[in-house]
C-alpha cells in the first residue's frame, strides 16, 4: 500500500519522502523475515524490534505526508489502519516470543 501511495508523490519528493517511506514499509517485514530464520528467541526478538521501530518510522511519514498534503484523507486512513494493524500483529508476535526466551525456573 505504501509503494501505491507514494507513486502520487511528487518527483521533487523521489529521494525524500518517497524513497524514505519506502525503505521504511520494506525494512519491517524484511527484519521480520530475517529474525525468523536466526538462532534463538533472543536473537529474533531482536529483528521484531527494529521491525517496530520501522513501523514506528512508517506511521509518522504518513502522517507527516497527510499533514503537508501529500496523501488524501480516506488513503491516509486506509494506511494509517493497515498500519494499525501490521504494528498490532508485530508488537503480539514480539510478546510472544519474549515469553519462549523466558527461562522458566
Amino acid at each position: 500500500m505504501v509503494y501505491a501511495a507514494t507513486r502520487a508523490f511528487p518527483k521533487d519528493e523521489r529521494f525524500g519522502l518517497t524513497s524514505q517511506a519506502r525503505r521504511a514499509a520494506f525494512s519491517a517485514p524484511a527484519n521480520i523475515v530475517e529474525g525468523s530464520a536466526k538462532r534463538g528467541a533472543l536473537e529474533f526478538r531482536r529483528f521484531l524490534d527494529i521491525a517496530l521501530g520501522s513501523l514506528s518510522e512508517v506511521g509518522y511519514i504518513l502522517r507527516f505526508s497527510w499533514e503537508i498534503g501529500l496523501l488524501e484523507d480516506q488513503m491516509y486512513g486506509d494506511l494509517r489502519n493497515a498500519h494499525g494493524r501490521a504494528r498490532a500483529m508485530t508488537w503480539k508476535l514480539y510478546v510472544a516470543v519474549g515469553k519462549r526466551s523466558t527461562p522458566r525456573g
